[in-house]
C-alpha cells in the first residue's frame, strides 16, 4: 500500500470506530471482515460502511432492508414511493425480483469530526424511519 491508501484506511477505520462505539449505546453491532458494521434494528437489518470520496471527505454509508420478498403490487410500489418523498434522512430504493418487491432504504453523510452522541443520533433517526416504514409496509 502507499502512503495515500494508507491514510484513507486510517480514516474509514477511525470513522467505523466512531460509528461503532455510537451504535453499541443502542444495539448489538458486528463486525464484519471488510469492516462494515452490521447490526438489526427491530426487524430490520443495517449495515454501515465507510469511504473516502475525496482527499478530507469521508462519509458513512447507511444501508436498511425495510422488507423483502414484498407482494410486487403496484399500489405498494406507489406508497412506498410516496413515503421516499416524505423522509428527511434517507433515499428509498425499490428492487422488483423474481419473488417480489425488496424495498431498501440508504443515507450517506460525512461524519468525520461528529461526536459519539450526536452520530449516535443521527443514525439512529435514520434506522427508526426504516422501522416505522417496515411496519406501514408490512401492515398493507
Amino acid at each position: 500500500m502507499n502512503a495515500e491508501a494508507d491514510v484513507e484506511a486510517a480514516n474509514t477505520a477511525s470513522l467505523l470506530s466512531a460509528a461503532r462505539e455510537a451504535l453499541e449505546r443502542y444495539h448489538e453491532v458486528h463486525v464484519d471482515d471488510d469492516g462494515a458494521l452490521t447490526f438489526r434494528h427491530a426487524e430490520v437489518p443495517c449495515a454501515v460502511q465507510a469511504m473516502q470520496l475525496a482527499e478530507g471527505l469521508v462519509v458513512l454509508s447507511l444501508t436498511c432492508v425495510v422488507a423483502w420478498d414484498l407482494p410486487d403490487e403496484p399500489t405498494l410500489a406507489v406508497s412506498a414511493a410516496e413515503r421516499a418523498g416524505q423522509g428527511l434522512f434517507g433515499t428509498l430504493g425499490v428492487v422488483h425480483t423474481e419473488r417480489g418487491m425488496d424495498v431498501t432504504l440508504r443515507y450517506a453523510f460525512p461524519a468525520d469530526g461528529l461526536d459519539s452522541e450526536p452520530l449516535g443520533t443521527l443514525l439512529m433517526l435514520v434506522v427508526s424511519t426504516a422501522s416505522q416504514l417496515r411496519a406501514e409496509l408490512v401492515e398493507s
